[in-house]
């Protein structure tokens, strides 16, 4: 029994010792393996390679980039007015009339422009017919604008927001946003008001260079403006606050001083001033510094006008004897030819070579007064691009491609950052736009539904008086906030009131006080 139980234990160890595998056998020596003392320097590790710095970049290349990366938006471009001046189905076939205008906004670097649906101004003495022309001038433009973008859609985009004018950007299309000039094209109806912005205007100046009749004005070059609401009439508060609910920008220029004030008392979103600015020349539009800190606590914005007459006091002066010496002129041309903007410049133009030449002004003139707005309202409340289309009298007009380079250089030698160059070439103006985006959408409400449906009665647009006094042309001044007014801004002595009885027997009420808002 001993016997088989060593048996059994020699046969299982001899069964594990077959399951072990046999040692590798040792490797041979690779005949063709380097040794140590072969190995060539070459295959050392490499050293480090020091790279030299980057060179500096140059100013004319950071302004160059700064332009390119820009969504710069022009707050004035008379396209509508020459699509309708020049209308399609006039011309020659082939001729665009606008091709040259739209050559000129992009070869400018301008991604893009508000497209002004300007209606002639009214008679300040005279109410706008209830079924009267300016709402219908205004439509036309408008169609007439639609039309060119949908024939030029390889080029231009209707833009209705912030959102489509950064789309347009990068898809290097021109991006047309559609502005009213002048309150009176909506002939004192907030359902017109509304109608245009389905239409997609997106911005309206209050008034034009006469008064209407909710808001009065600060003149033009012919005649100053006359004040018949002392501001804004409560009808033109209504007005401001429904343009803000839907969404569209309130736009201060031509406004009178007295109407500026009123729009800041009523206003609770961003304003803007799209072609009055702190000037030199321009008397009647000229924004004081109290005006540029209202804006800046309004969080609106001042787009600084690059038009000369605005720049130099001198340039105005001689503008101004200009307009006295051909004034009646000037008025029969600008009633004979409204609607056609393009006849109407070749007549200046020769009516201006009977003259002697007016000396024109650098571009640094416009960084001068972006200097003066920056210091005042701050760098958020300023923006390059209004009427890049009416720049006379500058030595680098702007309607060239090098005029807005040459404004970005000039930006960025005087020391502007990046950032800040980028908010004054369209950042600031999209914020705006964006943020007067966001109040419509905080008030919650529908665009009709929930809208007024008021407007001005005809026995609400009573025919004021016309003022019986003769007024001097405006006097040029600097941009201070406490400058001198002259005298005839003064209320001249009011007239005795004529009261005429009515049917009733009830005497009416006197008329409306009528004198200079400037």
């Amino acid at each position: 029994m001993m016997r088989t139980s060593l048996s059994l234990a020699l046969l299982s160890a001899a069964s594990l010792a077959a399951c072990v595998p046999p040692p590798a056998p040792a490797e041979s020596p690779d005949v063709f393996a380097t040794g140590a003392d072969e190995i060539a320097p070459w295959t050392d590790a490499a050293p480090d390679v020091v790279e030299s710095p980057p060179a500096p970049e140059a100013l004319e290349q950071r302004a160059a980039r700064l332009q390119a990366k820009a969504i710069l938006v022009d707050g004035h471009s008379a396209v509508p007015s020459l699509l309708l001046g020049g209308s399609f189905d006039r011309v020659s076939p082939g001729h665009d009339p606008t091709a040259a205008e739209l050559a000129r906004i992009k070869a400018a670097g301008v991604a893009g422009a508000f497209f002004s649906i300007r209606v002639g101004a009214p008679s300040p003495y005279t109410s706008s017919p209830l079924g009267g022309s300016a709402a219908r001038r205004a439509l036309d433009l408008v169609d007439a604008t639609h039309r060119q973008i949908e024939r030029s859609r390889g080029t231009m985009v209707l833009a209705r927001s912030a959102r489509d004018v950064r789309r347009a950007k990068r898809e290097g299309r021109i991006a047309a946003l559609l502005g009213i000039e002048g309150g009176h094209a909506i002939e004192s109806s907030l359902p017109a008001l509304r109608s245009f912005y389905r239409l997609g205007v997106r911005t309206m100046t209050l008034t034009h260079t006469t008064t209407n009749d909710w808001a009065d004005s600060a003149g033009g070059a012919l005649e100053p403006g006359f004040v018949r609401h002392r501001g804004l009439s409560p009808f033109g508060e209504a007005v401001v606050r429904e343009m803000q609910r839907i969404g569209m920008l309130v736009d201060v220029s031509h406004a009178s001083d007295s109407t500026f004030k009123a729009v800041m008392r009523v206003a609770k979103a961003p304003v803007i001033t799209s072609s009055s600015m702190p000037a030199s020349g321009h008397q009647r539009r000229d924004l004081d510094d109290y005006m540029l800190r209202a804006i800046a606590e309004n969080g609106g914005l001042v787009v600084v006008n690059s038009w000369a007459l605005f720049l130099d006091g001198t340039y105005a002066e001689q503008s101004e004897r200009f307009v006295q010496k051909h004034g009646a002129h000037l008025k029969e041309l600008g009633e004979r030819l409204q609607g056609d903007p393009t006849a109407l410049r070749e007549e200046l133009e020769r009516l201006r070579a009977q003259e002697g030449p007016m000396k024109p002004l650098p571009l640094s003139r416009v960084v001068d007064h972006i200097d003066h707005v920056v210091k005042v309202a701050g760098i958020d409340h300023v923006s390059i691009g209004s009427s890049f289309g009416r720049v006379d009298g500058l030595e680098e007009g702007l309607a060239s491609s090098d005029g807005l380079r040459n404004i970005t250089l000039e930006l960025v030698r005087r020391g502007y950052s990046d950032g800040d160059i980028l908010s004054l070439l369209g950042g600031n103006f999209l914020r705006v736009l964006e943020q007067a985006e966001a109040h419509a959408a905080s008030t919650e409400t529908t665009l009709s539904g929930d809208g007024s449906a008021r407007q001005l009665s005809a026995a609400e647009l009573r025919d004021p008086p016309r003022p019986q006094t003769t007024l001097p042309p405006p006097v040029p001044s600097l941009h201070t906030s406490s400058r001198p007014r002259p005298s005839w801004w003064m209320a001249p002595p009011p007239a005795p009131p004529v009261l005429r009885r009515t049917k009733g027997g009830a005497p009416e009420p006197a008329p409306l006080e009528i004198r200079p808002s400037r």
